[in-house]
């Protein structure tokens, strides 16, 4: 399908990667892994033909479609979650469009024996069969199921996109792709904006995927769900494993301590003969050996260690004061958004120096209850805060916020005060922003180096308490698990909303779990709730809410879709039974409309009683038939 050879890619005259080569077949479910800044979302940019590569070729074969879910997407305004998802469907939307203007001639022409009237029927015939052909009868159907699959509920369908948040907008643009049936789909960071629920369903959906799959994601359990092969960006250059994500890590691990220790002992071999070198050189009788040993000692080939990136940040949260022994209380808070009431009448007392985690799944109110705390979103109860406490927060959109056309500098800069501008520098630098990086704007930082810059910005302010709302997302492995250590040092109160069981385990003492408008507490760490709940992992607790609910309604449910089923078939057959009472009294009518054009069949015609009567009323029954076809149209594409 694709073949890339020696590709090079420069920013402002340094390689980001160089000379990189492999190739991408039907099958192929490649997890693109790396550091933030590496090149992952590059690569994947010049695949889609988005972005081009300074030197090396990118060769596909003839006709491949591809498919690319990028990080950042655009929206026409005005349109619905169907309007927009129905989209994905070029061609069909295309012959559906012609087909309306078909119907549309049929009925307002009359030259019924005309060669252009004929013609009109042959395309009508010829249009239908390649609606058919490309699914045009079943298109909406697809669209709903890939809809609610991704968490859309059927009163969704018919909002404006522009209602919806980033997150729900990227599910839209996920919904497309996979409707496309593209040959290659090219995913970035497609987890981030999922709850786990949707990321199980994406999983079994990319499984049986035909084509190849090329996907960046620090969601590890998801790597290992999905991917077959493992492309590292490291250093400039790529290491391909034919393995999942933790296969890779291993193999990976042992690849390098063999090289390690043949490098050793290859060294070992040459300080040797190198000494001998000397020895020889001295004596005149050894001066050929010696020559000897220096010609094969150049022919040697140098055994090369894999290069290994161990670059992280530094990250340290300092308590500003010490906050009195309440942090925060509520009593009796609701929220409503409309009709949809998310919380219900939520006590809540959080003391100093608490670790807690909100878990649940999206849509619940966990974000929302966050806001709340922080006083981003009105809400009804009463919410108060502590003696002397000051908030830290890290929202789940923080790296939007910033400004794009600034630089790395200038936005810390613009944030900091007297007391802390001359730290700006050594703060970028612990968060891997050093020497030229930090002139960078910000439009051209990857999402994990806009997720480092948001933190490093939220520590110019003094905080007590950390609110922290999916703050691992974008982040790569190595830094979600220095965010994790700095966190777990943290000597304030920590509330954490995230769907991370590896980021979330050790990390905090108390879990809120957010289901149907209410919050139960468990007294432990997030093993303790797994345990409670008898389950291996998170996936397993959102996936049996999910259960429950589907459980309760499934025979309502099915009935209704039955019975659906059959009236979409009473309506259809119905429209074919009318068409053709309509196809047939229009003949009769053109008929009658020749025989009257002829003097002598005229006469015949009119000498009959009520000729004129029964002529009308085939004119009437045809307007009559149509109005109702109309209706039973318009009633079955609702």
């Amino acid at each position: 399908m694709l073949n890339a050879h020696n590709v090079t890619v420069s920013f402002a005259g340094e390689d980001l990667f160089s000379g990189i080569t492999f190739k991408l077949d039907a099958g192929n479910r490649v997890g693109l892994v790396g550091k933030n800044g590496a090149g992952k979302s590059t690569l994947l940019k010049i695949i889609a033909k988005d972005q081009e590569f300074d030197k090396g070729t990118m060769a596909l074969e003839k006709d491949v479609r591809i498919g690319f879910l990028r990080q950042d997407i655009d929206f026409v305004l005005g349109r619905t979650v169907l309007e927009e998802s129905y989209q994905a469907f070029t061609e069909i939307k295309k012959v559906e469009k012609q087909l309306e203007e078909v119907n549309i001639a049929l009925v307002e022409r009359t030259d019924y024996e005309s060669e252009s009237y004929h013609q009109l029927m042959v395309d009508l015939s010829d249009l239908t069969h390649r609606f058919e052909l490309i699914g045009g009868y079943n298109y909406q159907g697809d669209t709903e199921k890939i809809l609610q699959g991704l968490g859309f509920k059927r009163e969704d369908f018919n909002q404006l996109t522009d209602t919806f948040s980033g997150g729900w907008r990227m599910r839209i643009e996920l919904a497309k792709l996979l409707l496309q049936n593209n040959d290659i789909l090219l995913l970035d960071e497609p987890t981030n904006h999922l709850d786990i629920e949707s990321i199980i369903w994406l999983e079994e959906f990319l499984k049986g995927y035909s084509g190849a799959i090329m996907l960046v994601s620090h969601d590890k359990m998801f790597l290992d769900n999905v991917t077959n092969r493992t492309i590292e960006i490291s250093l400039g250059k790529i290491y391909d494993y034919k393995y999942n994500y933790s296969t890779y890590l291993t193999q990976r691990n042992e690849i390098r301590e063999k090289q390690l220790q043949s490098q050793k002992n290859q060294e070992k071999e040459i300080k040797r003969t190198e000494q001998l070198i000397e020895k020889f050189r001295a004596k005149a009788n050894k001066a050929s050996m010696a020559q000897s040993l220096i010609k094969k000692l150049n022919k040697v080939e140098r055994i090369e260690v894999d290069a290994e990136d161990t670059s992280v940040m530094k990250v340290r949260f300092n308590i500003s004061i010490q906050p009195g022994k309440v942090v925060l209380e509520t009593k009796n808070v609701s929220k409503s958004y409309g009709d949809k009431h998310v919380l219900e009448d939520v006590n809540l007392l959080i003391e100093r120096n608490s670790k807690i985690a909100f878990v649940g799944q999206n849509g619940q109110g966990k974000s929302t209850l966050a806001k709340m705390i922080v006083g981003d979103i009105p809400f009804e109860g009463d919410l108060k805060l502590g003696h002397n406490v000051q908030i830290g927060y890290f929202a789940q959109n923080q790296a939007e916020h910033l400004d794009g056309e600034k630089t790395v500098l200038e936005t810390m800069e613009d944030a900091s005060t007297d007391g802390n501008r001359m730290r700006v520098r050594d703060m970028l630098g612990s968060f891997l922003f050093g020497g030229d990086d930090v002139e960078k704007k910000v439009k051209v930082l990857s999402g994990g180096e806009r997720n480092r810059l948001a933190l490093c910005k939220m520590l110019l302010s003094p905080f007590n308490v950390l609110v922290m709302d999916e703050p691992t997302n974008h982040l790569d492995i190595a830094s979600k698990n220095v965010l994790k250590t700095a966190l777990h040092n943290f000597e304030g109160t920590l509330i954490l909303v995230s769907h991370d069981r590896d980021f979330l385990q050790g990390l905090t003492k108390t879990v809120y779990e957010f289901k149907d408008g209410n919050i139960r507490e468990y007294l432990g760490d997030i093993d303790y709730y797994l345990e409670e709940h008898n389950l291996e992992n998170m996936r397993e607790v959102e996936k049996k809410t999910k259960k429950a609910k589907v459980k309760k309604a499934s025979k309502s449910n099915y009935k209704e879709d039955k019975q659906k089923e059959k009236q979409h078939k009473q309506i259809q057959n119905k429209l074919s039974r009318i068409e053709t009472e309509i196809a047939n009294l229009e003949k009769d009518v053109a008929e009658i409309d020749k025989k009257l054009s002829d003097a002598v069949e005229y006469e015949k015609l009119t000498a009959q009683p009520d000729f004129f009567a029964n002529y009308q009323a085939k004119k009437d029954k045809i307007d009559s038939l149509m109005q109702e076809w109309e209706t039973l149209h318009e009633s079955l594409v609702r």
